[in-house]
């Protein structure tokens, strides 16, 4: 089997194919370290803070294994018609012969996940006596009083073991035979399977929540300790916000990227905890909020379509607190530290997407008393009809034509970025409450 990961996983990289479809900022970093384990045969393990991608990485390698591969009928532990391991289907072997009945396994049902739990036992994960068939008449000796727990049942198959550290440490224990000897031990009876079974695990590096450990024997029979990483670039947080994110409404491109360089802004912040991490779910949830936001006022004010804007983000906030911890010395300070990031972020993207344009025509018109009430349920066109005129100045055409807008809500979001970036420049003021936000 894992001549089989290696030989497709060779393939793909000589014929430029991606084996690694749907993951973002690993590709210089990560997957050169997991492609050369795979290649060299060993089990793995990924270390890496919550939302980093872990479990998702863990999955793709069921696409290296082939589409199909055949097995005994019925057989417990998948064994291949040519290579059988248990006495039972050693003796269908001998007795059918080459009328033994094959069936065809996809790779998706090769691939086992275990979510371990403190209360995960042996039996869940290499087996136990099965007291039912003792009491059929089965000896106790016989293997088929044996029923087989998640790793024998993964044989020709790949077994992912999600947060490890949360296994007890005797738990961690029954898995040393199977990771060197491949063999399993199951109440005193010792069963020489060869398994054919690729070992891999994820795990936080840090025990920030004093779950567990991986124990020291464990660790060394894992032939690649990898570390992952949140992603490096901007454009890999946006593509993993896009890739994931169930957006029921319209959310332009710029504020997917004012919530990823507000993420961003969470790791580097003193004031939150990194050894517990900002997960990449924080951004992704806080898409889908804003998203919701935008289809709630489209439908309590029939709007016709649904765009979100900067004033949907304040929405986001207020929900994902709770997907944070904060250092012991910021209590109190929570909702402050969160606001003052959100608009460090917006004041980038204002930045990125505005450099070069002269808004001196929009601050002049709002010198006056003029003011743009803006806020979640003033919908796009009322938004626009309240802007002041510019005297024939193309600048509103200008800041949409910046960020590609081309409806009204795209057009509506634009120009309230716009305004933002000049209250954080403060070049005008803004007021605001729980109701609607001016600006002027």
């Amino acid at each position: 089997m894992r001549h089989e990961i290696r030989d497709n996983l060779l393939a793909a990289l000589a014929e430029g194919r991606d084996p690694w479809p749907g993951l973002y900022g690993f590709s210089r970093t990560v997957l050169p370290q997991l492609e050369r384990a795979l290649i060299a045969g060993h089990d793995v393990v990924l270390l890496g803070e919550r939302g980093q991608g872990k479990t998702r990485l863990l999955r793709t390698l069921a696409g290296l294994l082939d589409e199909w591969s055949p097995v005994i009928e019925d057989s417990e532990l998948n064994e291949h018609p040519y290579e059988p391991i248990t006495e039972q289907s050693r003796a269908r072997a001998l007795t059918e012969g080459d009328r033994m009945r094959v069936a065809w396994r996809h790779r998706s049902e090769r691939y086992v996940e275990k979510l371990a739990t403190p209360d995960t036992s042996v039996a869940d994960l290499i087996g136990d006596v099965d007291p039912m068939r003792v009491a059929e008449g089965r000896r106790l000796g016989d293997p088929e009083t044996i029923h087989y727990g998640l790793v024998p049942r993964s044989n020709r198959g790949i077994i992912a073991i999600n947060e490890l550290p949360d296994l007890a440490e005797r738990i961690q224990v029954s898995m040393l035979n199977v990771m060197e000897e491949r063999d399993i031990q199951i109440r005193g009876y010792v069963l020489r399977l060869p398994l054919d079974v690729l070992v891999v695990a994820s795990a936080n590096p840090e025990d920030y929540t004093n779950r567990g450990r991986i124990i020291t024997p464990l660790k060394d029979r894992f032939g690649a300790e990898i570390r992952t990483h949140y992603p490096i670039e901007l454009e890999d947080e946006v593509s993993v916000i896009r890739q994931e994110g169930q957006l029921v409404a319209d959310v332009p491109p710029v504020i997917l990227e004012i919530l990823a360089r507000y993420t961003r802004a969470l790791r580097q912040s003193p004031a939150i905890n990194q050894t517990s991490g900002v997960s990449a779910r924080f951004a992704i949830a806080g898409a889908e909020t804003v998203a919701a936001a935008a289809l709630r006022r489209a439908s309590v004010r029939g709007e016709g379509e649904a765009v979100a804007r900067i004033v949907d983000l304040g929405t986001a906030v207020d929900v994902l607190t709770g997907k944070i911890e904060f250092e012991s010395g910021e209590e109190g300070r929570e909702q402050a530290v969160l606001d003052h990031l959100l608009r460090t972020a917006t004041a980038e993207a204002v930045r990125a997407h505005y450099q070069g344009i002269d808004m001196g025509p929009l601050v002049a018109a709002l010198d006056g008393h003029r003011t743009v009430t803006t806020g979640e349920h003033i919908t796009a066109q009322e938004f626009l009809e309240n802007l002041p005129g510019l005297n024939g100045s193309g600048l509103y055409d200008e800041i949409s034509g910046r960020l590609g807008a081309t409806n009204q809500g795209q057009r509506a979001a634009a120009i309230e970025l716009a305004l933002e970036g000049l209250y954080l420049a403060r070049r005008i003021s803004k007021e605001s409450d729980d109701e609607e936000t001016i600006y002027g």
